[in-house]
């Protein structure tokens, strides 16, 4: 089994990002590495998060975990910086930007979710309140009735009784 170093599974993975933008079978036998070990390598940069392609080569095809990725690793960079990690890469600066926007508002529709699930469960709590109340009142009610039943059989049933004892 062949052991490849860091820098070499690197190298080779960047062949799969823009300006190059191979398949990983193109890859397989340009470099003479088994495509089974490409998609591996590739999985494992996906889980290690940095921006890899998926079985999409085009960068606006990306998943979003990759998406997420660049704009993590673009975060502190210069303009400068960036316009050349771009070029690097086969971006644009405009998507680089335009995704960190969809992240943050996709961060702010989590807030407002969270706020609207709060005041969701609030009315609930007192929904239930309100129903809790509503079904021990209706318990009351219910043993009461049952009582009043019973009252009235044992009632019915004396009453029977002394009209049975007075005819004898």
């Amino acid at each position: 089994m062949v052991r490849y170093s860091h820098e070499r599974k690197q190298a080779v993975l960047g062949k799969l990002l823009p300006p190059d933008n191979l398949t990983v079978a193109e890859l397989a036998r340009q470099e003479g590495i088994c495509e089974a070990t490409l998609y591996n390598w590739r999985k494992q940069a996906k889980s290690e998060g940095r921006p890899v392609p998926g079985s999409k080569a085009k960068s606006e095809q990306w998943s979003a975990q990759a998406k997420l990725a660049t704009v993590i690793e673009t975060a502190t960079l210069s303009e400068a910086q960036l316009s050349a990690y771009c070029r690097e890469k086969g971006l644009y600066p405009d998507q680089v930007k335009r995704w960190k926007a969809e992240s943050l508002l996709g961060f702010e529709r989590s807030a407002e979710q969270e706020k609207s699930l709060r005041k969701q469960a609030q009315s609930d709590r007192q929904e239930i309140k309100k129903l809790q109340r509503e079904l021990r009142y209706k318990e009351k009610a219910l043993a009461e009735a049952a009582a009043l039943l019973v009252l009235r059989k044992k009632l019915n049933a004396l009453w029977d009784n002394n009209d049975s004892n007075e005819d004898e």
